[in-house]
């Protein structure tokens, strides 16, 4: 009996634009081929061509595309550690190219629009969320988004000021972003202070249908929220997860 190799598309793709979008953390554009398309919520992989230095991490990263599939390029943002990964992508001068495959993954807005999306995101795990709730907005969709956002500070909100604005734009889409380390900031902040939890999410929640929780984010506070929600009563069936690792 035969087997197939089911293949994924595979393309060189040229740098366009990179960004710090908060502090230590960086966007990178590429072009996107004509044709290909991926889900808001997906990732990619990406590997770097002949870097100049590479490590024992290698030279080929998954990334979460933060751009909506409506955009013109292909985005995707990382905290800027210091990786020969990074040092490379960092220094790499527009218009070169990396090889991208995907798209991958299944952190993906479900299609019942009566139920409600919960979407908790822990710093740099913003990316995936940022896709979503930009393709939501841009499609119109009737369904209620509850985006919980949770950094540091201010400085450390990767996206902040374009997530609210957007609900000028949608008024289906709720963003409630939380800062737990206020004490270490240098800006004003009058939003929510302290960790995601029961009562930040009972106060917000209590119009929101039959929901469905994604959590986004580093692996213990993903397991955190995991466990929190089990724990509140929410089927497994209706939790979904991604880790961000080594970020």
């Amino acid at each position: 009996m035969s087997t197939t190799v089911e293949k994924w598309p595979t393309f060189m793709s040229k740098l366009t634009r990179q960004q710090e979008i908060a502090e230590r953390t960086m966007s990178f554009s590429f072009e996107k081929p004509a044709g290909w398309t991926f889900k808001a919520g997906q990732f990619i992989d990406m590997t770097l061509l002949d870097p100049s230095e590479t490590d024992a991490e290698g030279n080929k990263r998954g990334f979460s595309i933060a751009s909506a599939p409506h955009e013109a390029t292909l985005m995707v943002a990382t905290r800027m550690r210091d990786t020969a990964f990074k040092r490379i992508l960092h220094s790499m001068s527009l218009g070169n190219s990396v090889k991208i495959e995907g798209p991958f993954g299944n952190l993906t807005l479900h299609n019942n629009v009566e139920r409600a999306a919960v979407l908790l995101a822990g710093g740099i795990g913003i990316t995936p969320f940022r896709s979503i709730v930009f393709s939501a907005a841009k499609a119109k969709l009737p369904q209620r988004i509850f985006l919980f956002f949770s950094n540091r500070r201010p400085e450390d909100a990767s996206f902040l000021q374009e997530l609210q604005q957007l609900e000028q734009e949608n008024a289906n889409y709720k963003l409630i972003a939380t800062m737990t380390k206020m004490e270490k900031s240098n800006k004003a902040w009058t939003g929510e202070t302290g960790e995601i939890n029961k009562e930040l999410l009972s106060r917000y929640l209590t119009d929101a249908k039959s929901p469905i929780y994604y959590i986004a984010g580093p692996p213990k506070m993903v397991k955190s929220l995991h466990e929190m929600l089990s724990k509140m009563g929410v089927d497994d069936d209706d939790i979904r997860t991604e880790e961000f690792t080594g970020y």
